[in-house]
């Protein structure tokens, strides 16, 4: 058995089973919703426990400055086909040792209905915080990945704040959070944006709208109906200020003891076929690391695959904060959150991970 922690896109069948068949293993996984979470398992684990680790790739150096993680060989990783920004080393690196390789990326920004919502307008990073969309927004409930897009719309670079500017951040999601009728995880603002219930999503992006059918039911290709046009009225753009970029990173545990059977996995996790069913999961859709994926036409406009060196170019990667500041940021969203909920009104949960799925 190949025991994984792993977001939830990596658990469908379609995706684990040629491994598992050409194997003949058995493939467990257990969820994560946060990096914090990962270095919480696996500080209480014992060695052997896990095997493989895909989280947010930028939080691979301070694991293996732990000795959490094994160094890997970028010779068994080949980078052809992934774009110079997504296969550069530099986010997965510590002390100029690899630790983590690209395998899926995507974007914090703004996902919205177009036809309620001005495609134009989205191009700003301040329109959401218009009154005109009071009652329409629904905010992804992380902290980290809004707080730093927060910071693009202040004209600040998120990996470098300040204590100075904590209120000015302060008030901008206050006002954010007054606009908004719900803050909620991945499945909650998809199926709202599906639904009607809003028509924006804060930082929302190809996962929030990809692929999503009615009810917010995320389909894949084996499911026999054409995801890509279900909703095409459901779309996403990174607003000419920017947004945050996720990228999910894969890494293998120190103390595994099926190392060799991690390797595997970890290779097999970055060929075609597999990209391909990554990018269309039933959890949520989103740019594979190679451009080798076979993704057919309507996949590739649904993931807006053509704009990806613009959305590159525009977004920003996951901030790295020291603990101090971390800790501050959470303790604004918190606070914000808490006094903003009211029975009429849902509040925001408290989602303790710095970079929940996806």
């Amino acid at each position: 058995m190949l025991n994984v922690l792993t977001w939830c896109d990596h658990e469908d069948p379609e995706l684990l089973g040629p491994f598992e068949q050409a194997n003949r293993v058995r493939v467990h996984f257990k969820d994560i919703d946060s990096t914090s979470a990962v270095r919480t398992i696996l500080h209480q684990s014992q060695a052997g426990d896990w095997d493989v680790v895909i989280m947010e790739e930028t939080a691979a150096p301070q694991l293996a400055a732990a000795g959490l993680l094994m160094p890997l060989d970028p010779a068994d990783f080949p980078s052809d086909s992934v774009p110079a920004a997504i296969a550069s080393p530099a986010s997965g690196s510590y002390q100029g040792r690899l630790y983590s390789v690209p395998e899926k990326y995507g974007f914090h920004a703004v996902a919205f209905n177009q036809a309620h919502v001005s495609t134009q307008d989205m191009q700003d990073i301040n329109a959401i915080w218009q009154p005109r969309y009071h009652g329409h927004i629904a905010i992804y409930d992380s902290y980290l990945p809004i707080m730093s897009y927060i910071a693009l719309a202040l004209e600040l670079d998120p990996a470098h704040l300040t204590d100075a500017d904590l209120p000015a951040l302060q008030d901008k999601l206050a006002a954010l959070r007054a606009n908004a009728t719900l803050v909620g995880d991945t499945a909650s603002v998809q199926q709202a944006l599906a639904d009607g219930v809003v028509d924006i999503v804060v930082g929302g992006g190809a996962w929030t709208t990809a692929g999503v059918g009615e009810g917010g039911t995320v389909s894949t290709p084996t499911a026999h109906s054409d995801t890509a046009t279900q909703r095409p009225e459901l779309t996403f753009t990174l607003p000419r200020q920017g947004g945050i970029r996720w990228q999910h990173g894969i890494s293998i545990i120190e103390a595994s003891q099926r190392k060799a059977l991690a390797l595997a996995f970890a290779q097999y996790l970055r060929t075609p076929a597999a990209q391909a069913r990554l990018a269309t999961s039933s959890c949520f859709w989103g740019m594979p690391a190679s451009t080798s994926a076979p993704l057919d036409a309507d996949m590739k406009a649904a993931l807006h695959w053509d704009q990806q060196p613009a959305y590159i170019a525009a977004s920003h990667p996951f901030p790295v904060l020291d603990d101090a500041m971390d800790t501050k940021l959470h303790t604004i969203w918190d606070k914000v959150m808490k006094d903003a909920a009211t029975p009429d009104q849902p509040g925001g949960g408290d989602n303790g991970g710095e970079t929940a799925q996806p």
